[in-house]
């Protein structure tokens, strides 16, 4: 499985270190930038990049990172079959792979450290999606909720 990556200026020694963590645990890393700090670079760019591949490889999983975290989550969940989630503790990540079977983890670089990060990460990793029978009837209803939101478009 590929873990694609991306965070903007706030995430990026973040997200240099959380590659080093995935590389040692023997992920493949496909780091869609940013590739060196970038002061002003825009979050959007990064989280389209990373929500773009997972979208279309459902094997996949991806890690982003922003200030808050918000604004990656917000854009990543604009695109069908993604569930991002916005993460700041180990349980909160288990709960977003063990009900909501999320595909990609948001951080906010700002209200987590690095190690804080380190754990949730693993804890997101390391939990399958449950497939309980109320945890898929509510990813259907995600689906069909893509599907009506397409239309208005």
């Amino acid at each position: 499985m590929i873990i694609y990556i991306g965070a903007d200026h706030r995430g990026f020694t973040l997200k240099e270190s959380l590659k080093k963590v995935l590389k040692e645990s023997g992920y493949e890393i496909g780091d869609l930038g940013a590739e060196t700090l970038i002061p002003d670079d825009d979050y959007p760019d990064y989280a389209i990049a990373v929500a773009e591949k997972v979208s279309a490889d459902q094997n996949s999983k991806g890690v982003l990172i922003c200030g808050s975290g918000v604004g990656v989550c917000v854009v990543a969940n604009k695109y069908p079959r993604i569930r991002a989630a916005l993460v700041s503790s180990p349980d909160h990540a288990y709960m977003s792979r063990n009900d909501d079977d999320s595909n990609i983890l948001c951080l906010p670089s700002n209200i987590i450290d690095e190690s804080q990060a380190k754990m949730i990460l693993a804890s997101w990793l390391q939990t399958p999606f449950s497939g309980e029978t109320r945890h898929m009837r509510r990813i259907a209803k995600i689906r069909d909720a893509e599907t009506r939101a397409r239309e208005l478009w």
